[in-house]
């Protein structure tokens, strides 16, 4: 009973939280009350469900009751009793259990990111406070995401809510002049919950399905929206997140251990996803491509190869070089010298690595140290190898990475003893 309740609460959060909270913002117009009510229903579901077992229908019950609480917590603030009953109009009982799939549900979401990339915020401020409302995801998973510590994106997310309510930003959906203005930030928003749900930051498995679906339908919802020409970077973003979930079922083998991109079965990428992706890359590809263009043409180039001794490495390179011109950053430049490696060998690869690392920008990124281990280990450097898996080992977050992050380390101790 407990194991069924606690996986049954987990199951609605992560497959429903960006729905409960943009349709409680809706109701209460404030950021906080609407996540805090949305929080306290998840804990009470928790108590609930493991005496009284899950119910029929676990969002519908969630939704319920953080109505409920969301009411109480109105009633308790005297400047809202007046405004009391309004509210207890709205929160009528959920008998049975909604369509939460109507048109309606996908428009909410799009006002709930829109809303939180109002030009008012800061660039970061926007992304970050999507990824919390609309994601779920947890400060030091956005954290990560930027590379700051937790504190300070904490500190970020409750400045963003606070300058919303205060400055009266609607809850809406742009007007069409209004839209580009609020693009990037949109985009950059899809993209981070694509990667959260590519590889998770924390937990068990390394995917989770259910934010790159998520990403993938809203980029087709913002696509949709900004027809009958959307611009091309919207087109390539969508592709690039249909080409990279393409591989997903062969990321990993029957016991959930990690399988790099070299030792994939190819025959299991989804085709189907792979041939609606190649058209819309090149069509983003028109004119001067941008910064996600480029990263579809590079998913590209991996998805046209049956095998991976035919990946194009050095048109993949170039690809890499046009990225680092376009979009100049570190984690560009690593992934960059990834292409290096696989065409001009390991040792110019670890040149470009090594001043990366001098450079101290990544100093927390265990990728970075990953990187530079295998990197050390193909050119033969294995006690060396060893210190830098150690070191991705103390920074890395997710159980799959982590064994095999234990793994490679075990072969290169096992190479020098």
């Amino acid at each position: 009973m407990l194991g069924d309740a606690d996986e049954a609460v987990e199951a609605v959060y992560r497959s429903d939280w960006g729905r409960i909270v943009a349709a409680l913002i809706r109701l209460v117009g404030d950021f906080e009350m609407a996540e805090e009510s949305a929080q306290e229903a998840f804990a009470a579901a928790i108590d609930q469900w493991r005496t009284s077992g899950v119910p029929e229908f676990p969002r519908a019950w969630i939704i319920q009751t953080a109505r409920h609480k969301a009411i109480d917590r109105i009633r308790r603030l005297a400047r809202y009793k007046e405004s009391v009953e309004p509210y207890v109009s709205v929160f009528t009982p959920i008998i049975e259990e909604p369509d939460y799939d109507t048109t309606e549900i996908p428009d909410e979401r799009l006002r709930l990111i829109f809303t939180c990339c109002h030009p008012a915020l800061a660039l970061e401020a926007q992304v970050a406070l999507t990824l919390r409302t609309l994601g779920g995801l947890e400060t030091d998973e956005i954290a990560r995401a930027f590379l700051v510590p937790a504190v300070t994106m904490a500190q970020r997310l409750v400045r963003a809510k606070r300058k919303i309510r205060d400055a009266r930003i609607p809850y809406t959906v742009p007007g069409t002049n209004d839209l580009p203005e609020r693009l990037d930030a949109v985009l950059t928003v899809l993209y981070l919950i694509f990667n959260e749900g590519y590889a998770a930051t924390r937990g068990g498995p390394l995917v989770r399905t259910d934010l790159c679906a998520e990403a993938i339908r809203l980029g087709r919802l913002v696509r949709t929206l900004m027809a009958p020409r959307p611009p091309a970077e919207v087109t390539a973003l969508v592709a690039l997140m249909l080409l990279h979930d393409s591989r997903r079922d062969a990321r990993l083998d029957g016991a959930g251990e990690i399988v790099v991109l070299e030792q994939q079965d190819r025959r299991q990428w989804d085709q189907r996803q792979i041939a609606e992706a190649l058209p819309m890359v090149e069509e983003s590809f028109q004119g001067r491509p941008g910064p996600y263009a480029v990263q579809a043409a590079i998913a590209a180039v991996h998805c046209r190869a049956a095998r991976a001794e035919d990946t194009d490495w050095p048109h993949i390179l170039e690809l890499y070089d046009l990225l680092e011109r376009l979009q100049p950053s570190p984690i560009v430049s690593l992934n960059r010298a990834v292409a290096v490696a696989m065409v001009h060998g390991p040792r110019p690869a670890l040149a470009l690595v090594d001043a990366l690392t001098a450079s101290g920008d990544l100093d927390d990124y265990h990728l970075l140290h990953s990187a530079r281990a295998d990197l050390l280990r193909r050119a033969g450097y294995l006690e060396e190898a060893a210190e830098s898996y150690a070191k991705a080992l103390a920074l890395v977050t997710n159980d799959s990475e982590r064994r095999f992050l234990e793994r490679r380390l075990r072969e290169v101790q096992s190479m020098t003893a």
